[in-house]
Order: C-alpha cells, then sequence, then structure tokens
C-alpha cells in the first residue's frame, strides 16, 4: 500500500512540482493531493499536468472547522508537505499530523525567518544583510512561523556581483536537489 502526501501551496509550486516529478513513478509513495488558499495558483496547473486531484479553500475552513482534516484523514494521507505556503498551520492540523508536517525555507535559520519572511522577501534581507552565504533550511512545521525542529541545512556561496535573480536561482537549485530528497527518507520512515 503506498504511503500517500498531500502538498500544501500558495503559488507557482516549484517545489511541488519537483515532488510530482520525483514520485511519479514510486512504488511505494506518492502525491495524492494538492491544496492551496490561492484559487490562481499555478502550482493548481502543474497538480492537472499530473493528473493529482486538487482542492482550494479559504480561512474559514481552513482555521474555523475541522474540514481539511477530514479531507486528509479521507484520502488516508500520511504526510503532508508545504511548498511556498504561507498560512501558519492552525494547531488541530498539527495535532493530527504530529512529526508529519515539513516545510521548506529559502534561507539557513534561524536568521531570515518568521512572518511575512518567505520568498523574494528572504533573498532581499539575505542581500541587505551583506551575507556571503544563502542556504535553505528543510524543518518540522510546529504552531510559530520557521521554528520548528531542523531536519536539513545546505549553503551556497554569494558571489559579490549576484543579483536578487542569481541567488534566488541559487537557492532553488538547492531546494530541488534536496526537498524530495528528504521527504522521501522521511516517509519511508512512517509506519501504515
Amino acid at each position: 500500500m503506498k504511503k500517500r502526501i498531500a502538498i500544501f501551496a500558495s503559488g507557482s509550486g516549484s517545489n511541488a512540482q519537483k515532488l510530482m516529478e520525483h514520485f511519479k513513478r514510486s512504488n511505494d509513495i506518492e502525491i495524492s493531493l494538492v491544496l492551496t488558499n490561492n484559487a490562481d495558483a499555478y502550482v493548481l496547473q502543474r497538480a492537472d499536468n499530473f493528473e493529482i486531484p486538487s482542492h482550494i479553500f479559504d480561512k474559514q475552513e481552513f482555521y474555523k472547522t475541522e474540514e481539511i482534516i477530514d479531507l486528509l484523514k479521507n484520502l488516508d494521507i500520511d504526510f503532508i508537505v508545504l511548498a511556498g505556503f504561507l498560512w501558519l498551520i492552525p494547531q488541530n492540523l498539527i495535532a493530527a499530523y504530529p512529526g508529519r508536517i515539513i516545510n521548506i525555507h529559502p534561507a539557513i535559520l534561524p536568521k531570515f525567518g518568521g512572518k511575512g519572511m518567505y520568498g523574494d522577501h528572504v533573498h532581499h534581507a539575505v542581500m541587505a544583510a551583506g551575507e556571503n552565504e544563502g542556504g535553505i533550511t528543510i524543518h518540522y512545521v510546529d504552531e510559530n512561523y520557521d521554528e520548528g525542529e531542523y531536519i536539513y541545512q545546505a549553503k551556497y556561496k554569494i558571489d559579490k556581483g549576484d543579483n536578487l535573480e542569481m541567488v534566488k536561482f541559487k537557492g532553488q537549485q538547492l531546494e530541488h536537489l534536496h526537498y524530495p530528497r528528504i521527504v522521501e527518507t522521511l516517509v519511508k520512515k512512517i509506519k501504515k
């Protein structure tokens, strides 16, 4: 019986795409559902391209009901991966999936984390601070932004002439390389 992953994303979904590609031919793990809080998110097209069902929800459904948890449980979801998902995960969802929700952050935490620190905001902050290294952090999700236990970190060098696009590109290369691999390692450890 395959272990089943749900991906939460709010935007383009390039990490979601890499996960979909990675698990497409897996015999024991599948991406079973993509959820988003953004009806215009390109991740919906990516899910459609891979024939993966998707679900769009609003704040009411996410924070005031058990509907998302019921959906995940009904689909026998084993593990949740955040891939550019911008809302704080509610306590009831964390309690329903203890140690089974992870996120990727485009910096070496604890630096450049917290509310509002996502995507280009993080890269701008890293560059404004004059850092000579950037990186990624894969971490468990708790009730606060970017404070869950770290699982994996990787760094890249920021060269003097690097602009925002270069810094972003270097970070995404690391994300796309490591996130699917780390997700697979963690999901394989789950007892079905």
